[in-house]
């Protein structure tokens, strides 16, 4: 059965692209090379249309630079590099989940341990639910030494922690010390909970940074929600994104299908 040529407008009008789209996307790889009719027109087949449906599910899993490569490792029928580059991506989602609860493990750590003064918030009780004391004296916040009692360590530890930007404290103005003020302090004993679940200091300068970004731990809370959930999105567009790449592959490999129109038609 002779395959039926589709024109650029035809696979684009399934997805809402334009054709110049289409165009784009086979002078990028992202399509295999269309044949030319006889008067240079490009002359697509259900192959491309099913390499265009499988690129455009496979990009909002795993992003568009590897769903890139990995239809041109199909295109290549390179199944190491396509299997490799899917493995890869699916490794580093497990990753990204694995992190995510660790850092919800540390959060909640924070929030449940007992703060000075047996506050679970992390803050002194004598102390103001946020800002400090402006002058940085000690009153306002706790010294080095105070805080590395409090949390286990060495003072040294913590003054390794603020040469890697974990840690803000302020100076003394009379005494020029270090001062930690409760934003400190909360930053300090989250630290510590990464630190013990052996996350590097430069990862670990990465959460503060979403911390004092989010503002508190309850907003810190909402932001791992929504990371949750991201990742679960994505979790399932990778999912979706196999039918089609199956499909695809399955066309390339003319051993499986006798003729390209015998897959199920798309609406």
């Amino acid at each position: 059965m002779a395959r039926r040529a589709l024109r650029p407008v035809d696979l684009a009008r399934e997805h809402g692209l334009s054709t110049q789209a289409v165009r784009n996307y086979e002078d990028e790889g992202i399509l295999p090379p269309a044949e030319r009719g006889d008067t240079g027109y490009r002359r697509y087949s259900a192959v491309h249309a099913q390499a265009l449906r499988a690129f455009l599910a496979l990009r909002p899993g795993y992003g568009h630079r590897t769903a890139v490569e990995i239809m041109r490792a199909a295109h290549r029928r390179d199944d190491e590099t396509l299997f490799r580059l899917i493995d890869r991506a699916h490794a580093e989602l497990l990753r990204e989940r694995d992190t995510l609860g660790e850092v919800a493990a540390a959060l909640g750590a924070l929030t449940a341990e007992p703060g000075p003064g047996g506050n679970p918030s992390g803050r002194p009780a004598t102390e103001p639910a946020s800002g400090g004391d402006p002058s940085g004296s000690p009153s306002g916040g706790l010294t080095i030494g105070a805080l590395a009692h409090q949390l286990g360590m060495h003072p040294a530890s913590l003054r390794k922690w603020e040469r890697a930007g974990i840690l803000r404290p302020h100076r003394d103005r009379v005494t020029g010390y270090r001062v930690y003020p409760p934003g400190a302090v909360r930053d300090a004993r989250m630290a510590r909970q990464l630190r013990r679940g052996g996350y590097p200091l430069a990862r670990i300068g990465f959460f503060i940074e979403q911390l004092r970004a989010a503002g508190s731990t309850v907003d810190l809370a909402d932001l791992l929600r929504e990371w949750r959930t991201r990742l679960g999105h994505r979790s399932r567009a990778m999912l979706a994104a196999g039918r089609e790449l199956d499909d695809y592959l399955t066309l390339l490999d003319p051993g499986q299908v006798q003729d390209p129109s015998a897959l199920p038609p798309r609406a």
